[in-house]
This record gives C-alpha cells, structure tokens and sequence, in this order.
C-alpha cells in the first residue's frame, strides 16, 4: 500500500498509487506522489513515465474522512498536497503517461489533466464531483480534456464522462480493455523513449514553456475558493452529507 516506483528498464520508470480500497488519498499519499514522480524524473536513464495505479480505480480524490476528521488543517494539507502532486507531473522532466482505470475523479482529474498522454481503460470514467464533496478546484486541469462549455456542465453537474467521450475530444490517445491497459501505457512510453533522451527533456520543457496556461497558478488560485467554501460553512455541510441534496 501506497505509492511505489520501479526503476528504469529500457527507459520508463513506472509509479504506481496503491492506497485501498478506491485510492483516495491522504495527505500523505499526495505529497510520497509528488516525490515519486520527480524522482523519476531526476533519473538520467529515465526517457518516460508510466503513471498507474492498482485497486478498483486510478483515483478518487483526497481523503475526505480525513479532512472532516482534521478540520482546516487537513484542508490545507491536502491543497498543499494535491498542487505538489499535480505540479510535480506537469513539471516532471520527462513525458509522463497516465494508464486510468476505473474511476478518475477529482485530484485524479488533476494527476492526468497534467500528464502528457492518458491511455485508458473502455470502463475508465472521468470527473469533478467537487460540488456534491464541498470542494472546489482541478478545473484547471479538466479544461485541458474538455471544451470550454462542456467543462462547464460537467463541473456544475458532477457528472462524468466517459474514457470513449475524451477519445473523441482528442484528449486520450487510446481506449484499451481493461487487462490490456498497462500493456498499451508501456507502448506508448516505449515509444517515446526510444528517442534520444536529451531531446526529450528539451522536448518536454519546450512544450511547457508554450503552453497558454500556467496550471500551478490557475489551479492555486481555484484552491483559494476551496478554502472560502470551508471558512463560510458551505463545504462542511455538503462534505458531512457527502453531497447529499438536503442543504
């Protein structure tokens, strides 16, 4: 249990989340994420990372028993934990690629928002159930998956969508059934790091320093709403019935 990471072989380094039994994290989890995936990074024999997870689903978000358990300090642990998390994927050094199965909900939506290829499973599902937890924030990171309006709908509703659904939105670059997931993941990663190693950290980097959002500050500035939600009542009353209707 937790998070583990398997040296390079021919190139990828592969970080698997494994935190029973639908891999919510704590806040310790979030920040063990983050320092798995840069030290993978870190290693010059690495050209690629394989981001996967084991159990049910890739990731259900943070652990909300232990936020209602620890109050504003849980709170600011996991914001601080799930920005590290997200940032260290989006800033890793290599390209990462999220292998996603089952459920993908909210922190998970900001681990694969920030990957730079997801490979998925046909059952895989992905959203931001923020609303119906007492939460804000990863819009950032659905924006990067989605159209504008769509991302929109989904954020108000809760709803999901399926792996199918971001296929066609050109934002997963492969459904796969469920047991040929980290075969297909491993190809992709192949792939990229049959290239000269060097060139793919210039690549990465490159490809950074174009993007047209800045994701660490765009998702820090939705956690400040999180955090507004929490000292005015509204997040606790809809956590403690975990998104119950009657509020």
């Amino acid at each position: 249990m937790g998070v583990s990471l398997t040296a390079a072989e021919s190139g990828i380094s592969v970080v698997t989340v494994d935190f029973p039994p639908v891999n919510a994290l704590p806040v310790s989890g979030w920040f063990a994420l983050a320092d798995a995936v840069r030290a993978a990074g870190r290693d010059r024999r690495t050209r690629c990372v394989v981001l996967a997870a084991e159990g049910r689903g890739f990731n259900a978000g943070v652990d909300i028993k232990e936020i209602q358990e620890g109050g504003h300090t849980a709170l600011l642990g996991a914001n601080r934990g799930c920005a590290e998390a997200f940032g260290a994927v989006y800033e890793c050094e290599v390209p990462v690629v999220a292998a996603v199965h089952g459920h993908c909900l909210g922190g998970g939506i900001g681990l694969v928002g920030n990957a730079d290829a997801i490979v998925a499973s046909e059952e895989a599902t992905f959203g931001l159930p923020e609303l119906d937890r007492g939460a804000l924030g990863a819009a950032t990171h659905l924006a990067r998956l989605v159209p504008p309006h769509l991302l929109r709908a989904l954020y108000y509703t809760a709803r999901t969508v399926t792996a199918a659904q971001l296929h066609a939105h050109g934002s997963v670059w492969r459904v796969v059934a469920r047991e040929e997931l980290r075969g297909a993941a491993l190809e992709l990663a192949g792939e990229i790091a049959a290239k000269d190693g060097e060139l793919v950290r210039l690549a990465k980097a490159a490809l950074n320093g174009i993007d047209p959002v800045d994701v660490r500050r765009g998702y820090r500035f939705e956690q400040g709403f999180t955090f507004e939600a929490a000292l005015s009542g509204a997040a606790g009353r809809v956590r403690d019935t975990f998104g119950g209707k009657g509020r």
